[in-house]
């Protein structure tokens, strides 16, 4: 049968077609889902992106117009530089802001120590110490670590007679000791179950508060107890407490009470500690332990060892009598007062479960609090006034960890149970089926992770039961839902993702994001947030997101220009990886 031109024209074409779909199938720019990644199987970005590339700057403070990334895909090849300076290697942007230090107009209330915040953020890279090296695994990380890693000598000197940390060799080493630990921490914490049995780690109390912790000796022994503590200190002359505390892998934060307050949803902790904290609880109107009465959850506890509780000298009774007066302004009971074996005292006092103690004080002074709080404290100033507790049976709640990890606070405003059950049940899932078989990330080198986006706190719930801890961050500019991650047993700050975080550089093996950095460019550059990501990030650590290809396609981009390891799956989540790579130091002239 004859076959006519038009049908051989016809085939011709559908030949071509099939042709040119297979070749755009299988070339290098097409992303197929993968059912199982190897956690060595990185590639680095397409040099055959279709993202245009050119030689930017971005050390730089005039920075092009079109890297400000709101409207374009065109990131460029980027150019980064090292951050300057000989303490560039552990710089925290807000926190070592010198020029504005300097202009302060008072230091009293430790303002020098709050965050100042450089503009515009900086987009170089901190350099690596001499001979840094992957950190040291956890649990062994809890009693040691590599000194090359956070080489700082001052607080083993400083600190020697009470066994704080101690270097041996290349390590140093964490013995367990404190100011107050004269027996050890874990002697300690027997020392407060004893003084006071309605104490019950683990199950009535979860989420604790380490104010001044040091090096955070007494959070790390509460892990094993079923206990995550928030463990925080100022940066100062006690060298790189915090440092030492996150490379331990144990959960820790930078932060003071000074002016503003910290970073915590009202009604968070079930219990308080200060061993020897230095913090001056009556100053300017007691406003720093109406402050802790602020984030003291109904029926939590203040735990307070220092000398004023246990010595009669002229200065110590000073303060107790201040203490005293105090704490009965606001209705805290004392449930126990002692003193053990080695001579160290402390006090537990209880926080209000009804506000008619309140109501019943002579004077109404500290009033309450005439307003409705906002609850995101971001640079909120502190206040001279009595919190009121949360409406409602607050005697039955929280319940027992682990039961209260899945629910929801009778009478919560923030969330429905209905709501919280499907969250917990689509994270559940999301991260035993993706995250945990199917992500390039290799979960048994994780130990400190950063949601920096973490709604109700499901994707840390869903990693309960592995070996890391989880700091879920809840930006400012989204719907507050950090109360709901604390009445769930687990922790968090407020945060604003266009600074820079309290923390020391290469603090983190992990950072997530879901659907956060795509609405963050609205308000500021990607590329300040991806160098910000960098600095957190330990080398061999991981950036994990989740959001659309827009976002994923520029984070690709930066990432690469960083020399991250990429790898996308299913068109929805990217793995980056930091290596060791840093900029060339500039020549020397």
């Amino acid at each position: 049968m004859a076959i006519s031109v038009q049908h051989v024209v016809v085939l011709l074409l559908s030949t071509l077609l099939i042709a040119i779909t297979f070749f755009l199938f299988t070339s290098d720019n097409a992303r197929f889902p993968f059912p199982s990644l190897s956690t060595t199987d990185y590639y680095t970005p397409n040099p055959k992106s279709p993202i245009p590339h050119r030689i930017v700057d971005v050390s730089s403070d005039q920075t092009p117009q079109k890297m400000k990334l709101n409207t374009s895909l065109e990131v460029g090849e980027l150019k980064w530089d090292l951050c300057k300076g000989a303490e560039s290697v552990d710089y925290i942007p807000c926190l070592d802001n010198y020029a504005a230090i300097k202009q302060l107009k008072s230091r009293r209330h430790m303002e020098h120590r709050e965050r100042h915040c450089p503009e515009p953020s900086p987009k170089c890279l901190l350099p690596l110490p001499d001979n840094y090296k992957p950190p040291v695994p956890w649990p062994k990380s809890r009693d040691m670590i590599w000194y090359d890693n956070v080489p700082h000598p001052k607080l083993v000197e400083y600190k020697k007679e009470q066994n704080w940390v101690k270097k041996e060799g290349e390590f140093l080493v964490f013995p367990g000791g404190g100011t107050q630990f004269k027996f050890g921490v874990t002697h300690y914490v027997e020392f407060i179950e004893k003084a006071l049995p309605s104490i019950k780690w683990g199950k009535n109390i979860r989420v604790v508060l380490d104010v001044g912790c040091g090096v955070a000796s007494f959070g790390g022994s509460l892990l094993d107890k079923g206990v995550i503590t928030m463990s925080f200190a100022p940066k100062d002359e006690h060298e790189a407490q915090i440092q030492f505390a996150l490379e331990r892998g144990i959960p820790a934060t930078l932060s003071v009470i000074g002016t503003q307050q910290l970073t915590f949803p009202s009604n968070a902790f079930d219990l308080i500690h200060c061993a020897r904290c230095r913090v001056h609880w009556d100053a300017d109107g007691g406003k720093p332990l109406l402050e802790l009465n602020r984030v003291l959850r109904p029926g939590g506890f203040f735990i307070w060892s220092a000398t004023p509780v246990y010595r009669d000298n002229d200065r110590d009774s000073r303060i107790w009598n201040e203490m005293v007066s105090l704490t009965k302004s606001i209705c805290w009971k004392v449930v126990t007062k002692t003193v053990d074996s080695s001579g160290i005292g402390l006090v537990i006092y209880q926080k209000p479960t009804s506000e008619s103690c309140y109501n019943k004080r002579s004077t109404q002074d500290p009033p309450l609090c005439d307003k409705k709080e906002a609850n995101g404290s971001w640079y909120v100033p502190l206040a001279k006034c009595l919190s009121k507790l949360p409406s409602g049976n607050v005697q039955s709640w929280p319940e027992l960890w682990p039961k209260r990890l899945v629910s929801v606070k009778p009478q919560s405003i923030s969330v429905k149970a209905e709501t919280l059950k499907k969250d917990t049940e689509k994270w559940s899932a999301s991260v035993s089926d993706v995250y945990l078989k199917h992500l390039a990330v290799n979960w048994s080198t994780v130990r400190n992770v950063m949601d920096m986006n973490a709604g109700f706190g499901g994707f840390a719930a869903a990693l309960i039961n592995l070996p890391l801890w989880v700091m879920n961050v809840v930006p400012v500019d989204k719907p507050d839902t950090l109360s709901v991650v604390y009445d769930r047993g687990l922790i968090g700050v407020y945060h604003d993702w266009c600074e820079s975080v309290n923390t020391y550089p290469r603090t983190y093996d992990l950072l997530h994001s879901s659907f956060l950095l795509g609405d963050l460019t609205q308000r500021c550059e990607i590329v300040q947030v991806v160098a910000e990501i960098d600095r957190i990030v330990r080398p061999g650590g991981y950036l994990v997101v989740q959001d659309n290809m827009e976002t994923i396609m520029k984070l690709e981009s930066i990432l690469g220009s960083l020399h991250w390891s990429t790898k996308i799956y299913e068109d929805r989540f990217l793995v980056g990886r930091k290596g060791f790579w840093r900029p060339a130091k500039p020549e020397l002239r």
